[in-house]
Parts: structure tokens; C-alpha cells; sequence
């Protein structure tokens, strides 16, 4: 399994119907195959800057290959990110093995 997660901040120059249209289109990336436990976050802590978060999991490295290729998403990625996103941390991870 792979959990993939972006933490983010917006442009303080979006409108709130700027926004919502991004979240929207966020939310059109649960469609794409192999997509599980997707989420849409709201940050609630002071310990850091960002404003939200956007979690996601795979089966497989491949799912997810499949996902970070698929037309959805890299139409959302050159649509929406340069033009919506002022700070951004990825972070792809997977279970520890102990």
C-alpha cells in the first residue's frame, strides 16, 4: 500500500468561489482508478503553515503510477496547481516493515 499525501497552502489572492472551484476539481481525482481512501483535509494546527490536506491510497506502485499519468490528473496538475497552490509538501510513503 502506498499513502499519498500533499499538504498545501492556496494563494491568499483566490476568492472563495476560486476555491471552490479547486476543491471541486480535487474532488473529480477520486474517480481515477485504483484511488482508495481519498480525503480532503482541513488543517487544524498552528504548528505549521499549511491549510490543507489531500491523502490518498494505492495498492500498488503501479496504481499509482497509473494515477500520476492519468489525464484527470495531469489536466487538474496544469489546470489548477501553478495557478491555485502557493506551498505544497508531498510526501508518498508505505508501511514500515518491523
Amino acid at each position: 500500500m502506498i499513502r499519498h499525501s500533499v499538504i498545501l497552502t492556496l494563494k491568499s489572492s483566490l476568492s472563495p468561489a476560486d476555491k471552490l472551484q479547486y476543491f471541486a476539481a480535487v474532488n473529480e481525482l477520486r474517480q481515477i482508478p485504483g484511488v482508495q481512501k481519498f480525503e480532503v483535509l482541513k488543517q487544524t494546527s498552528s504548528k505549521n503553515p499549511f491549510q490543507y490536506g489531500i491523502s490518498m491510497e494505492f495498492e500498488t506502485q503501479q496504481a499509482y503510477d497509473l494515477y500520476a499519468g492519468h489525464s484527470l490528473h495531469t489536466a487538474f496538475v496544469a489546470k489548477y496547481w501553478a495557478e491555485c497552490v502557493e506551498d505544497f509538501l508531498e510526501i508518498d510513503y508505505q508501511m514500515l516493515d518491523q
